[in-house]
């Protein structure tokens, strides 16, 4: 899906890691929602309280997921799954864009 359609917007940003990390809430009508954002480059560990997905819709990039101790590699585009309460490894080598939708 390039492209949503019948959404809420909210318009002040998610900022992590000094502002190296922002992203956009959207909002659907079914309740669900997603973040549109961006990482610029650097190593990062976020939090999940939620199950997410997040696609890399560009980037160059490896992560380490929860109960591994291999690296998987991301250049262009790529997906991976995030357990709930859990917590995974970044290193951004360029800015990347990304979406995360997230799973209750």
């Amino acid at each position: 899906m390039s492209e949503f359609n019948n959404v809420t917007i909210v318009k002040k940003a998610n900022r992590y890691f000094d502002g190296k990390v922002t992203s956009r809430t959207v909002k659907f009508e079914d309740g669900t929602r997603k973040t549109l954002g961006i990482m610029m480059p650097g190593e990062y560990t976020f939090g999940t309280a939620e199950a997410e997905l997040m696609e890399i819709l560009e980037g160059d990039l490896e992560v380490k997921l929860p109960g591994s101790d291999s690296w998987i590699t991301i250049k262009g585009e790529g997906s991976f799954e995030v357990p709930a309460n859990s917590s995974f490894d970044l290193k951004i080598y360029g800015v990347t864009d990304y979406c995360c939708s997230y799973f209750a």
